[in-house]
């Protein structure tokens, strides 16, 4: 009984501690996604290559804020002449790793990892990825226009030093 007694009592007292800590707060690098947040119109031109015979491509992304504000949710529509699909992709900061990350995930079962850092009004995203049975590398560079706008460029290279350009085009916040 006085087991029992001593169990009870030391959860009441982790149970109150708990009660009265708040939750962390977002960090100051977290408030930089919030250009991202909204939503977007994108189009953008596929080059021929290794991905298909090229083409346009247009994209429909709404990104919101997840609760906690830790993470931005988007949710993307794309067409183009490879076919069409639907993405999700999630973008936060690592504060143990000190940069920003992206998980994508999209109706033709693929999925991809990137890393990505700010400077001034360029954001660029890094990532390794499997195109057919080679690893490759890719790299998606977003140049901010204005509050409402960026143009990107995305290129592959097989060892990171000699890019080639995949798919370039702009996004516009609606």
């Amino acid at each position: 009984m006085k087991r029992a007694g001593i169990i009870l009592a030391a959860w009441v007292m982790v149970a109150a501690a708990m009660a009265q800590t708040e939750p962390p707060k977002p960090g100051p690098e977290l408030k930089k996604l919030d250009v991202l947040a909204g939503l977007w119109a994108i189009e953008g031109d596929i080059k021929p290559g290794p991905m298909g015979p090229g083409g346009k491509m247009t994209e429909s992304e709404k990104c919101e804020w997840m609760e906690g504000g830790y993470f931005l949710v988007c949710h993307v529509d794309f067409k183009s002449t490879m076919g069409n699909g639907y993405g999700m992709g999630v973008m936060g900061y690592s504060k143990d790793d000190k940069g920003y990350s992206y998980h994508e995930f999209n109706s033709w079962g693929e999925a991809m990892n990137s890393k990505g850092a700010v400077d001034g009004d360029i954001w660029t995203w890094t990532s390794d990825e499997k195109m057919g049975d080679k690893m490759v590398k890719g790299r998606f560079v977003m140049k901010m226009t204005s509050a409402a706008s960026y143009d990107f460029t995305y290129e592959t290279s097989p060892d990171g030093t000699k890019w080639t350009t995949a798919v370039d085009g702009k996004a516009t916040k609606k």
